[in-house]
């Protein structure tokens, strides 16, 4: 059987390209689909000389692994070892599910052309039925990570988060609760919920004392006409209380650690909780999905804007 080198480096370029974009869209991880070309270009080179058996030692796992950890960082450039694993891991598994998808399609449609050279399997299939695979992989990995991702439970998706006001710094550690749908009803800027005793911290104690006063337009002290125009009055909706009211403060910045980046968002309100969200103490404060998305499209139209 005779294989081509252009079209066995197309298929796999364009293989390795739906797996990585999908390993990224599945993350949440910013798309740069040049990073993403070039990393898939690399991975199709392998791809020849794995077939052609130029350098025998490409074959082994330990240099697979080695390819995979940098066509990783050419396509996201992890900035931890903890998301460079985390986007391995999945790499894989999108790699396994796109693979499978893709052989079992070539099986039912030419199986007579598919045999097995220095354990890499090749054959004269049509590249739509690569592509097609890949689709149908990407779809089945998306819905199952979908799926798995909803059956987390909350206390295992903590962030640390690092609150920027008037010169200084509080850093603590919040969850992310996927039902925090709380935004500025004018500006619509995002909030964040932080237990009152961390901001103590940070803001003035009279202030955040007085919360019941400042809500009634009671509150004339030095440092609420200091701060007035960072002062907003967020609405909220939950059991047992409606039409309920929370004193919220513009603030500088919040950084966002996640286990991939770190997300910057400077229209963020802090309202204040004056209660505990965690009795063992592991978190402070709540945010919503709705503050990573945002942060995450800022960022990226800053790079197009740099670009």
């Amino acid at each position: 059987m005779t294989i081509y080198v252009d079209i066995v480096l197309l298929e796999n370029l364009c293989m390795n390209y739906i797996i990585l974009f999908s390993t990224a869209y599945i993350l949440k991880l910013k798309i740069k689909h040049l990073r993403i070309f070039l990393s898939s270009l690399l991975g199709a080179v392998y791809a020849i000389l794995a077939y052609a058996n130029i350098i025998p030692m490409y074959t082994s796992v330990i240099t697979k692994i080695i390819l995979s950890i940098c066509m990783i960082y050419i396509a996201y450039y992890p900035k931890h070892i903890k998301g460079l694993l985390k986007e391995l891991i999945v790499f894989y598994l999108v790699s396994f599910a796109l693979g499978g998808c893709a052989f079992a399609l070539l099986y039912i449609v030419r199986p007579q052309d598919i045999f097995m050279v220095d354990g890499v399997y090749i054959g004269t299939y049509p590249l739509k039925i690569a592509l097609l695979g890949g689709i149908t992989g990407f779809i089945i990995t998306y819905v199952a990570f979908k799926v798995v991702k909803s059956r987390v439970t909350k206390n295992e998706i903590i962030y640390k988060v690092i609150v920027k006001f008037d010169e200084k710094e509080l850093e603590t550690n919040v969850m992310l609760d996927t039902g925090n749908m709380l935004k500025d009803p004018i500006s619509g800027e995002a909030v964040v919920l932080i237990e009152k005793q961390k901001l103590y911290e940070i803001m003035p104690k009279n202030l955040l004392d007085n919360i019941e006063k400042v809500l009634g337009g009671e509150f004339k002290e030095e440092q609420e006409v200091k701060y007035r125009t960072r002062l907003r009055i967020i609405p909220f909706t939950s059991v047992g209380k409606q039409n309920g009211m929370m004193l919220g403060i513009k603030v500088d910045e919040v950084k966002i650690i996640t286990d991939v980046d770190e997300i910057i968002n400077q229209n963020v309100i802090v309202c204040v909780y004056d209660k505990t969200f965690s009795k063992s103490g592991r978190y402070f404060g709540l945010i919503g999905l709705d503050i990573l998305e945002r942060s995450e499209k800022k960022n990226e139209s800053f790079e197009n804007a740099k670009g």
